[in-house]
């Protein structure tokens, strides 16, 4: 295997290729089973703490798995072989019925109750399953999607308990094809015109917005970093489940955040800078398993239609805004019907904005919160002035430590789970992103980057994408401006926990980012007193 080959596989990118594949399409139902068939629960070898029950959902057979509140917590768990081969390159979603009784909170997110898929390919392991699923309740589906690599090799799926207590019953076990194979891109234009990227400055780049829109943190920003963009993040209960139903009240919530996008733009015509308008919370806001209601309940799809719809009204024209960024970190872990998928909300708000503002950028997000992965499956929006955007974090165990869990020290570059990171790694990671941008001669916007700032070898890992980001023409806004401390390159490397919350001199990763701030050239407004608005200093909105 040559080292391109294997670096792609290890990362799960490999452009799948036709073949002897099943005859199926997306709704196929490929794997089924309800235990009531003698020969299918003796496939799943028990365990003493696991045993059949006649306790299902409809009074059938259940798989039961306790693990007593005085006993160790630990990996009970079964397993019985599957072959996923057929599926190669497909995206499939994976179903379970559960009921639970007393099952402890995991000291991880993604132990707790398991109905989990393992696979192996020649350089990976791989798992996914639902996470944080606990507590006390009555029969429910828990679920999960698993993009299949092209090397698949064995694979099992599991059930069980895994680092907690309790009791759980098990039943229904489903699988369906949610995607079918990427789609073949077309070879790159010969001698292509200049993409279309909203601006006429040699790059955008910058960082997110602060929680609070202060006057001083921008002039700070662009002013004193000489950065020339803002992504302004309306966030509100940020991954919480169950939020933004009260449509009155989100309406409400919209306004304020209006009204903050103001200063922000009256901000930007003193000092110099763009802004992108980023809906973090749409109406609906995101069920527990963390998809968003829009791309499922045409009610919160037809109200996110309509919230563009105000925001095209209200800043029709307005030269400091780059673009309007339609959904932050589109997630779908179940099937979605098409008319209410990721792709088909955007474009739906895309278009509504088009027939009031027609030179507006608007910017897209792809699945998978918005990763490089997701771009594998992307097809462009057939609307005219689009820009698409993705986020790097990868890998997470090293950008997130100690965020999610306590593992720390996980240093960059080096071997992060037995594989090597280094620049040429994160090339590979982002290979679905380019392959995009050359297939339809696409602009691309990196809206979120960053590595927690005690990560070993933050700086470093902020210089290669950055580089990578540049070579390829990218603009890009760092995460985050004044947000959160753990995301501070105004911070020392100290975890939070250590106490470290005042801002030091410099760091080596402000250090990265002034670098190329340096280079910016900033956008002039000529009429800015035009479209400066009469906004109260302190206002509500600004504290929100």
């Amino acid at each position: 295997m040559s080292f391109k080959i294997a670096l792609l596989s290890i990362l799960g990118l490999f452009v799948c290729t036709a073949g002897t594949q099943a005859a199926v399409k997306p709704g196929d139902t490929v794997f089924q089973m309800n235990f009531e068939n003698a020969a299918d629960r003796d496939k799943w070898p028990l365990k003493p703490f696991a045993a059949w029950v006649k306790e299902g959902p409809d009074g059938g057979m259940a798989l039961k798995v306790t693990v007593p509140a005085n006993e160790a917590p630990g990996h009970h768990k079964i397993m019985m072989p599957v072959d996923l081969t057929p599926y190669r390159c497909m995206k499939l979603f994976f179903s379970c019925q559960v009921k639970a009784k007393n099952v402890t909170k995991a000291p991880e997110s993604y132990n707790g109750i398991k109905w989990m898929l393992h696979y192996k390919t020649p350089v990976r392991d791989f798992y996914q399953n639902q996470n944080d699923v606990y507590g006390t309740f009555d029969w429910k589906e828990i679920a999960f999607v698993a993009s299949v690599d092209e090397d698949v090799q064995s694979a099992e799926l599991c059930l069980g308990l895994e680092m907690c207590t309790g009791e759980a019953w098990f039943d229904n076990l489903k699988i369906v094809v949610l995607k079918d194979r990427p789609p073949v891109r077309p070879a790159p234009m010969l001698n292509p015109p200049a993409a279309f990227k909203g601006h006429d400055l040699p790059r955008l780049r910058g960082a997110m917005s602060p929680n609070s829109i202060k006057d001083e943190d921008f002039r700070d920003l662009t002013k004193g970093w000489n950065a020339n963009l803002v992504r302004y993040q309306m966030t509100r209960q940020w991954g919480a489940a169950n939020t933004d139903l009260n449509l009155v009240e989100y309406d409400a919530w919209i306004e304020e955040k209006m009204t903050a996008l103001d200063r922000l733009l009256n901000a930007a015509l003193t000092y110099g800078f763009k802004v992108v308008v980023d809906l973090h919370s749409p109406p609906g806001g995101r069920y527990e398993d963390r998809s968003m209601r829009i791309f499922y309940e045409k009610q919160y799809q037809d109200h996110f239609v309509k919230v563009w719809e105000r925001f095209a009204k209200r800043y029709k024209g307005h030269p400091a805004i780059w673009g309007y960024d339609l959904v932050n970190e589109p997630v779908e872990v179940k099937p979605a019907p098409p008319e209410l998928d990721y792709h088909a909300t955007q474009t739906r708000a895309a278009k509504a904005i088009r027939a009031i503002d027609p030179d507006m950028p608007v910017i897209v997000e792809v699945l998978e919160w918005d990763s490089p992965r997701g771009f594998a499956e992307m097809m462009p929006v057939e609307v005219p002035n689009v820009i698409y955007q993705v986020h790097m974090y990868e890998p997470g165990e090293f950008t997130h430590q100690g965020v999610y869990n306590k593992t720390t020290g996980i240093a960059y570059p080096g071997m992060i789970n037995k594989k090597m990171y280094d620049a040429e790694t994160l090339r590979a990671i982002l290979k679905p992103v380019r392959d995009f941008q050359l297939a339809y001669n696409a602009h691309i916007y990196v809206g979120e980057f960053s590595a927690i700032r005690w990560a070993p070898g933050a700086s470093q890992y902020l210089s290669d994408v950055i580089n990578i980001f540049e070579s390829y023409g990218w603009d890009w806004t760092y995460h985050a401006f004044r947000e959160w401390p753990g995301w501070s390159v105004e911070h020392a490397d100290e975890p939070v926990d250590k106490g470290v919350h005042k801002p030091v001199a410099t760091t080596a990763r402000k250090e990265v980012l002034l670098s190329w701030f340096a280079k910016n050239q900033k956008p002039v407004y000529p009429d800015a007193a035009k479209w400066m608005k009469e906004v109260p200093a302190d206002s509500k909105a600004a504290t929100k």
